[in-house]
């Protein structure tokens, strides 16, 4: 069966930040540790005098393909896992960049022509979602259009972005453009937030990373954003799926104090997709979500806890769900989710 998997990721490189325009060079992020470039796990990139670590790297997947500086390598490896089609999504975005637009739009829009350079080589079978410099709307617009025009099939957002919920109002123009393009919104497990990434600078990064998404989808559904926008699809990648009917409970006794009533097929129609993982309890997590709203992906390139470079043959062959089930996880819903 045709094998999409939705959430695989680049690692940046010197390279991602060359397409910068002159007067944007003197934001560019810069290396510092080891002068062995090879060596990632004691390195950062240096951003606007912040350091980040580069140590989410997955060494089982060769290095000239994760950093796709070599995109035939990537392609082989990709054939040797029986993928058809991958979702990029960054890796330096997942935590808070910077507070100053500018400089989050420079860092956005060169990683976004990146991306675009990378889909042509490849177009049919590498994909990728469209980094917003949610700091300036404007900006947003146009990567998102951008995007569009050069084979992105999302956008990307952490958790929390810009310092506010994901129910803010402040992003109803993002909700708006993105319905008008036809191109879901993208909610990675990551935190856009200062305050809230600082706050938890000490935990594993289930609070500051797993769990502002988590919160995302509840506030989401609690402040009825679907049905502001009723042709808004929505994603929540790289947290599970194990979650949702814990979720799903708790805004059923929330709505019913309101006088609300909770949907039934609460991810049908509010056009919602969950990218679950093969730990999950699947046939316990499709009695809440539904057959036609999970996906899946390998978290490619990266070495966290959600990690699994064969999670897509291990769906298919565990056979802890039915085989229509599987097929659309690993195909039909990654489709309707990124509009293929």
């Amino acid at each position: 069966m045709p094998t999409i998997d939705s959430d695989a990721h680049v690692i940046e490189t010197k390279n991602t930040w060359t397409y910068m325009t002159e007067s944007e060079l003197q934001f560019r992020p810069q290396v510092v540790g080891p002068v062995n470039p090879s060596d990632t796990t004691a390195t950062y990139w240096m951003v606007d005098g912040r350091l980040h670590a580069r140590t989410n790297v997955g060494k089982e997947t060769p290095q000239g393909a994760r950093e796709m500086s070599d995109i035939k390598k990537r392609l082989c490896h990709m054939d040797e896992l029986g993928v058809d089609v991958q979702v990029l999504y960054p890796t330096l975005f997942l935590t808070p960049i910077t507070r100053r637009a500018e400089v989050q739009t420079a860092l956005y829009r060169s990683y976004n022509r990146w991306l675009a350079e990378i889909w042509k080589k490849a177009p049919n079978r590498l994909r990728w979602v469209a980094a917003a410099p949610l700091l300036s709307m404007e900006q947003t617009f146009a990567e998102m259009r951008f995007g569009k025009e050069n084979g992105a099939c999302g956008v990307f957002v952490c958790g929390l972005e810009a310092e506010r919920r994901l129910s803010d109002s402040y992003f109803f123009p993002l909700y708006e453009e993105a319905s008008r393009l036809d191109m879901p919104v993208c909610v990675h497990s990551g935190n856009g937030s200062f305050a809230v990434h600082d706050f938890f600078a000490q935990d594993s990064g289930f609070s500051k990373f797993k769990l502002a998404v988590v919160g995302a989808f509840h506030t989401i559904i609690f402040d009825q954003i679907p049905e502001r926008f009723p042709k808004l699809k929505i994603g929540f990648i790289e947290v599970s799926a194990q979650w949702i009917p814990y979720v799903v409970r708790d805004l059923g006794r929330r709505f019913k104090r309101r006088g609300r009533q909770l949907s039934e097929n609460l991810l049908s129609e509010n056009r919602i997709y969950v990218a679950c993982e093969t730990t999950d309890d699947l046939a316990y997590v499709l009695q809440y979500a539904g057959e036609d709203n999970l996906v899946i992906g390998s978290d490619y390139g990266h070495a966290d806890t959600s990690a699994e470079i064969e999670a897509l043959r291990r769906l298919r062959e565990e056979g802890k769900v039915p085989p229509n089930v599987v097929k659309k996880i690993l195909d039909d819903n990654a489709r309707a989710l990124y509009g293929f």
